[in-house]
């Protein structure tokens, strides 16, 4: 696996990150401009990655993955959090985009797919470069844009179905498990459950006992596992969560209730679940890698913004695409658990290497 390792990061707030903005000309990027133009000198290329929060780990990973590929090219990144508030992520972005946009490069995670359309006509309008991830509605395209450099996600139904079925098995293939949803207006969340779906009819003497929404949080999946346990009791024999994070509240909810016996599945690959794939406490993760993709979205608009790639040079299947993805259970984590930096997948003519083809 090509990773990456977590160097020491400084947390810098919105303002210094408006106030950064200076650094560029004071030519202002028109609609579109900016992408065809891509005259930025490397020194004034400012770099924006923005996450819900940091108490994610995979989110934390993310824009660890950020300041490695800004070092990378002699810059820092400015960190920016939203805290899972739509309404904060709109404000902050439409601070950044009401200064110089010429040299701004932006790799986005949006709060859900409604938060995405916005984002992407404010940095169509003020010349700035965007690269998203995760959330986008389905009728939205990328290439209707061209400060919109591409967009990136992973396929949700089947890490869900991989994780789902890999559940299936831990529990011998029979008996009854409970869900944890993420965020339901994102796309990751309602792919994710769909390969639950996917998994279950595949496994049909594996039982969905109950569903509910922990919204990615660990907090809230510790709860609510709570509830649950309380509620089917010994007829839980594994715990389906959308993400890792949900799937360490639940093993938090698990260890409080004195319960061994259940299997636990996420997604995200974040090293406290490493960790506990590798004592036995829980069952298989996917990754799709954080500290990468923290990287190539700043690599890709960094090499528009300075004229190394034309965004009329990148090929619609990597406008919007799936990235690759792995499957960890505690046969293969030690692959997985001492990541190390490769510069390469950073560099301006490999940063689609990882693409798995076009979202259809």
């Amino acid at each position: 696996m090509k990773s990456i390792s977590r160097p020491t990061a400084a947390v810098i707030g919105l303002t210094l990150a408006a106030a950064a903005l200076t650094g560029c000309s004071e030519e202002a990027g028109g609609a579109g401009g900016g992408a065809e133009a891509g005259g930025c000198a490397p020194e004034d290329v400012v770099l924006v990655g923005q996450v819900r929060n940091e108490s994610n780990p995979y989110e934390a990973a993310w824009l660890d993955g950020g300041d490695a590929f800004a070092e990378q090219v002699g810059l820092s990144q400015d960190r920016l959090t939203y805290d899972g508030d739509s309404t904060k992520q709109q404000e902050q972005i439409t601070q950044l985009l009401a200064g110089d946009t010429e040299c701004l490069v932006m790799n986005i995670l949006p709060n859900g797919d409604s938060d995405t359309l916005p984002i992407v006509e404010g940095a169509q309008e003020a010349g700035a470069y965007l690269v998203t991830q995760w959330n986008k509605p389905a009728d939205v395209n990328v290439t209707d844009y061209d400060q919109w450099l591409s967009h990136i996600t992973y396929n949700g139904v089947e890490s869900g179905q991989q994780i789902g079925d890999a559940l299936a098995e831990a529990i011998g293939g029979s008996g009854g498990i409970i869900a944890l949803q993420g965020i339901l207006d994102t796309g990751a969340a309602k792919d994710r459950f769909a390969g639950l779906e996917a998994s279950l009819e595949a496994n049909p003497d594996v039982e969905l006992l109950d569903q509910q929404t922990a919204n990615f949080s660990r907090d809230e999946a510790l709860a609510v596992t709570k509830t649950l346990l309380t509620k089917h009791g010994d007829d839980i024999k594994g715990i389906w969560a959308a993400n890792d994070d949900m799937a360490l509240g639940a093993l938090a909810a698990l260890e409080q209730a004195g319960r061994d016996d259940v299997a636990v599945v996420g997604i995200d690959a974040v090293p406290d679940a490493l960790t506990a794939i590798g004592d036995g406490t829980m069952t298989a993760t996917v990754s799709s890698d954080g500290p990468w993709q923290g990287g190539i979205g700043l690599a890709i608009g960094y090499c528009v913004a300075t004229g190394e790639l034309s965004v009329d040079d990148i090929a619609d299947e990597d406008r919007a695409w799936f990235a690759e993805q792995f499957l960890i259970t505690g046969d293969n984590v030690g692959d997985f658990t001492s990541p190390e930096v490769d510069e390469a997948d950073f560099e301006c003519d490999n940063v689609f290497s990882r693409s798995q083809g076009a979202i259809s």
